[in-house]
């Protein structure tokens, strides 16, 4: 395949992804962390348009202007922005001028790519596409968060994106005491948070083959886990009783029966599917409930061969935190990774959202403890 055709699949799949959509969907942000879909079309596009046709297509015209204030994410270089929590609010850019806007640089961005482009421009290319398609999963998340506040519970698709997942029998995979290399070496595309690739000494452990599944997790609140003050961090049980948490985001109790919104609507929960969408703070109690904890991503990266993954992001208990010689890029591509390495915790893996190809054994996703939103899972370690 080459680059005009990749860059035109992942493109295009954005737009499949809001087929499902009406054009009422496109606009709502139900809590600051959702995006709405309109914005993140708007601003994928706009990440090809800053950072490469702008300085490298001589003679382009910007779209509009003014949409380096509506589409700028958190990039300080680059200037000031709609607050996060406001893109919902905008009526205007209308639905139908941003696919306009998505066209316009598709074209030059095709235009470019014809015409033969430098090393750094590709990886430019390389690194908007992963960027695409980051936003491809965050599209689906956040659009299952927005509708899920809505009582008439909708229905994006006949999919799921919980459903159909054969869980192994429980078993641990022995890992034996050694050093093992840790983060990417390959000649393709990685983040820069993956490097450098190191080595790290690991003692013997055990993990679990397969995720927790959502019967575990049941047995968990049925045994009083929310209650509990001894299975829980001090920030994890103020966040427990300041929200009055019983169970899993997007779980709900109808006639002594789990129920759980998905992007499928309202279903009954699967005991054999994975658990979902539960946070590091839950990951961490559900642990140590089982009297086991959690892997390091040191543990998982070493034991990722072994391992049925795929289905969900899996909560570790590292820090999110530089490798040894990482290396931040200059100016506003330097803050794609770097100054989000705080207080954040890092998950592995990927999920059933994740785009196909998008995921690695190297990948280190990262979120604040107490988001759940994402398709996060858990797997034990002891």
């Amino acid at each position: 395949m080459d680059i005009q055709e990749r860059y035109t699949n992942v493109r295009k799949y954005s737009e499949e992804l809001c087929k499902p959509l009406e054009l009422e969907d496109y606009i709502p942000q139900a809590v600051e962390f959702a995006s709405p879909p309109k914005w993140n079309l708007g601003h994928t596009t706009w990440f090809f348009e800053r950072f490469i046709l702008a300085n490298h297509l001589p003679g382009y015209k910007l779209f509009n202007p003014t949409y380096d204030y509506i589409f700028n994410s958190y990039y300080e270089n680059i200037g000031e922005r709609v607050q996060r929590k406001k893109r919902g609010d905008l009526s205007r850019p209308t639905v139908k001028e941003v696919y306009n806007y998505r066209q316009y640089v598709d074209r030059n961005m095709l235009l470019l790519l014809g015409q033969g482009i430098s090393k750094k421009v590709y990886s430019l290319l390389e690194l908007g596409l992963n960027h695409e398609q980051q936003h491809q999963e965050l599209l689906l998340t956040d659009l299952k968060y927005n509708f899920s506040t809505n009582p008439l519970f909708p229905k994006y698709s006949d999919r799921a994106f919980c459903e159909d997942i054969k869980i192994e029998i429980p078993v641990y995979v022995e890992i034996p005491e050694g050093i093992y290399p840790i983060g990417y070496s390959g000649d393709g595309f990685c983040f820069d948070n993956e490097k450098e690739a190191h080595q790290v000494y690991l003692q013997a452990f055990q993990i679990s083959k397969p995720l927790t599944t959502n019967k575990e997790f049941i047995a968990f609140i049925e045994a009083g886990g929310y209650q509990n003050v001894n299975f829980w961090h001090f920030e994890a049980w103020k966040w427990v009783n300041d929200n009055n948490i019983i169970c899993p985001m997007y779980w709900k109790k109808l006639d002594g029966e789990w129920h759980q919104f998905t992007l499928a609507g309202l279903r009954k929960v699967n005991p054999e599917n994975p658990v979902t969408h539960v946070n590091y703070y839950e990951a961490y109690a559900f642990a140590q409930w089982k009297g086991q904890r959690l892997p390091t991503e040191f543990e998982w990266e070493a034991a990722s061969s072994y391992l049925q993954w795929g289905d969900r992001w899996e909560w570790t208990e590292s820090a999110y935190l530089p490798y040894p010689g990482y290396k931040k890029a200059e100016g506003a591509v330097g803050e794609y990774n770097g100054k989000f390495m705080v207080n954040q915790k890092v998950l592995r893996g990927a999920s059933v959202a994740t785009p196909r190809g998008h995921e690695r054994k190297t990948y280190r996703n990262f979120f604040h403890p107490h988001l759940g939103y994402q398709f996060t899972g858990i797997r034990l370690a002891k």
